[in-house]
């Protein structure tokens, strides 16, 4: 197969969906590579290294695009690069389609099969291929929020773990998943006041455990978010229901009862945000904008301000769905490997994924009924 490696374009995205290392291995496994220039540069990985490994540099996303079979992507496509759709083409990226009804059209009508890495799903729950960035999310979460309570970044003035003689800052997580834990566990490394509100009791209870009780543990509720809510310093929003839209868990009137100078970090923002007042988009470049006196920090590609370890992350849980889908063939591939099925949104030009299809209003097709009889 030829896997193609277009440069990512959304506001300073610099990571790459394959390192040359992750080249090496698809080379070894008798597939062609092909990159465009200046895609890994922002991730500290030069052309002369993809070369060295026997990837193809080409000058233009268009000739990426154009001469591949299947796309390596980080980001979702941006609408600049829509006219690159074409039926027979596979995409393999993150693309978080329930917010993204016009990208989700043009795949559909384009007939791309595209796979998005955060919905393949293993029999356990867990989400492979989003758990690093998660990872990543979760513990970069923190390390904003501090950075935005500073006085001089509009925030309240204070610092998370305070001094002796001084409280700390309280933060409030939203979702004890792996974004919600590993926030949990930047905060308290700092010294915060950590709480974690999670609908899950037996989340919970490992939580309690795993923390040896040294952070706070709340039921998900609506009083429980209420009061919470109005005493954060630091909110983070870590909540997801795969391929679905966020929950709406805090309302605009919770926000209007916050500190003065507090701080919002909505990490399900890709997914639409669980925050009410999480009302945009934002970017590293403008990274937040202020509501009810609350900074908010809504950045939809959190891990690309750390690109190196993302990039790394990133590719140790891809290539062996990318070698499985290059080996085998797309539809080889999707009957012997039931977590990668569901990765499967878009396919022959229907959404095959039911919170997608319900999210932006198209109509759902069972993927099982379009795939040939194997």
């Amino acid at each position: 197969m030829i896997i193609g490696i277009p440069k990512e374009i959304k506001n300073n995205e610099n990571r790459v969906a394959l390192t040359p290392g992750g080249a090496a291995v698809l080379r070894q496994a008798g597939h062609s590579v092909i990159v465009e220039a200046g895609a890994g540069a922002g991730s500290g990985f030069s052309d002369d290294e993809y070369a060295k490994e026997g990837a193809e540099l080409l000058p233009s996303a268009a000739e990426v695009w154009g001469k591949a079979e299947m796309i390596m992507k980080v980001k979702e496509p941006l609408p600049a690069e829509f006219g690159y759709f074409r039926e027979g083409l596979t995409l393999f990226t993150y693309l978080h389609l329930a917010a993204e009804p016009k990208l989700t059209e043009a795949l559909a009508q384009h007939k791309v099969t595209a796979i998005a890495y955060e919905t393949i799903q293993l029999p356990s729950g867990g989400l492979p291929l989003l758990t690093p960035m998660s990872e990543v999310a979760g513990r970069m979460s923190v390390q904003v929020g501090a950075q935005f309570l500073e006085k001089n970044y509009g925030g309240r003035g204070i610092l998370l773990g305070g001094v002796p003689g001084v409280p700390p800052a309280d933060v409030i997580i939203l979702g004890g998943g792996i974004v919600g834990t590993n926030a949990a566990k930047m905060a308290l490394g700092l010294g915060a006041n950590v709480v974690v509100i999670e609908r899950s009791a037996e989340r919970l209870r490992y939580l309690d455990d795993v923390f040896h009780g040294r952070i706070r543990t709340l039921m998900s509720n609506p009083y429980n978010i209420a009061n919470a809510v109005q005493k954060a310093d630091l909110l983070i929003g870590a909540v997801l229901i795969p391929g679905a839209k966020a929950p709406k868990l805090v309302s605009e009137d919770m926000v209007r009862q916050m500190k003065p100078g507090a701080v919002i970090v909505d990490v399900a923002v890709d997914q639409g945000g669980s925050i009410a007042t999480v009302d945009r988009v934002t970017t590293h470049s403008a990274p937040t904008y202020e509501k009810h006196g609350v900074l908010h920090y809504a950045v939809a590609n959190m891990p690309g301000a750390v690109p190196r370890t993302s990039t790394l992350a990133l590719t140790n849980v891809t290539i062996g769905y990318a070698l499985e889908l290059a080996g085998k063939g797309v539809t080889r591939a999707l009957y012997g490997n039931p977590p990668l099925k569901l990765g499967v949104n878009t396919y022959q030009g229907h959404v095959t994924y039911p919170a997608v299809a319900e999210a932006v209003g198209l109509p759902y097709t069972g993927l099982d009924s379009l795939l040939p009889i194997s």
